[in-house]
């Protein structure tokens, strides 16, 4: 099981990131998005190719503007 921003999920141990990012609805190329998977960043170059194994911990962090 995959733990995504701290929740139980359906994505799969094995998909990439950028699928995981896909199930949340973001668009992967939108600025301001950051992974880290297990306390660790993942740079946006591998997220295609970052596969994620079983129990992983996602965290998917938006920049938001605000004043």
């Amino acid at each position: 099981m995959i733990l995504l921003n701290g929740q139980s999920s359906d994505v799969r141990a094995g998909e990439s990131v950028t699928a995981a990012l896909i199930r949340l609805g973001l668009d992967v190329d939108a600025r301001g998005v950051a992974v880290a998977v297990d306390g660790e960043v993942v740079p946006r170059a591998v997220w295609d190719s970052f596969a994620l194994g079983d129990g992983a911990r996602v965290e998917v962090l938006t920049a938001m503007q605000g004043g």
